[in-house]
């Protein structure tokens, strides 16, 4: 009986500490709910600790093989570029190891429900015919990201029942929330639930609630609440198992024909073919390997805070 391949969970990172702490706890839960699988994670950037460190004690454990998978919702630069470049620079760092890639967790009917669970909590069984939906997505320079927000809002909007489902962004892409609010009111939105499509906690999905809580009191007219990120749910812990097996089987599916490194999406045809390049993690100072510091070049880009 061959030993399974490991569990690499990859994370976004946040300068938020309980944010931080709830990736490492997921990750210490899903290692308690597998014993008989090396499971270990890192985050591409801002938080402890860095992707390199997790695979260092992987190897450390006598890993040779390993499944990536990205705690990400949706498939954008980070999951396109930034892992997949980081885990080539592991290879490097660990020669014999190998692994192969799963895909980012998208709009899985398992966290549609958790979405839906999340909505019924601030609804207290108000009539889902009078409430609009505003989801909001982290936002990115990626526009096939960016769709990957409104496919998941259409999805929560299908045979669910609410009035309607609107999307915006907290950074880096329009709609904001403010005006993902107003749109909402102008479509005679009367009862408003703001739902952050987040898996944790963070500096971004309590930004969305301090926005929505300041339009609200603009706006005292309108019946405005906001609910609670995904959290770390029994659904999140099985949809990470299923995307390892995935990879580990080779079933995978990225999202390449929308991708704006292969294909030319109006303005911006300059990305096509762009090599991928990991993220600089501060932590990440290449003494656990041997190889010399590695400089961060490619695309560079800074989340405004």
């Amino acid at each position: 009986m061959t030993t399974p391949p490991a569990l690499l969970i990859a994370g976004h990172g946040t300068r938020d500490d309980a944010g931080a702490e709830a990736f490492r706890d997921f990750v210490r839960e899903l290692g308690r709910r597998h014993p008989d699988l090396p499971v270990a994670g890192g985050f591409i950037e801002l938080s402890p600790p860095p992707l390199g460190e997790a695979v260092a004690e992987l190897v450390e454990r006598g890993v040779r093989r390993f499944a990536a998978v990205p705690l990400m919702l949706v498939s954008a630069g980070h999951a396109k570029g930034d892992i997949p470049a980081a885990l080539a620079r592991e290879k490097e760092r660990h020669p014999g190891i190998s692994y192969t890639y799963g895909r980012p967790l998208g709009p899985h009917p398992a966290l549609l429900s958790v979405l839906e669970r999340r909505l019924d909590e601030v609804l207290d069984g108000a009539d889902r015919a009078e409430v609009t939906v505003l989801l909001v997505g982290r936002g990115s320079t990626d526009p096939d990201a960016n769709a990957e927000v409104f496919k998941a809002a259409r999805l929560l909007w299908e045979g669910r029942g609410y009035a309607g489902v609107e999307t915006a962004f907290v950074s880096l892409a329009a709609p904001d929330v403010p005006s993902g609010l107003e749109r909402c009111a102008a479509l005679g939105a009367r009862r408003i639930v703001v739902l952050p499509y987040f898996l944790f906690t963070g500096i971004l999905p309590d930004r969305v609630r301090q926005q929505t809580e300041d339009w609200a009191a603009a706006h005292p007219e309108l019946d405005v609440r906001s609910a609670d990120v995904i959290g770390p749910e029994p659904e999140l812990l099985d949809l990470v198992m299923e995307r390892y097996e995935e990879a580990v089987k080779g079933d995978l599916r990225m999202n390449c024909d929308s991708c704006v490194y292969r294909i030319a999406l109006p303005g911006f045809e300059d990305k096509v073919g762009l090599p991928q390049q990991p993220h600089f993690h501060p932590d990440d100072d290449g003494h656990h390997h041997g190889h010399g510091h590695h400089h961060h070049g490619g695309h560079s880009h800074s989340h405004a805070h």
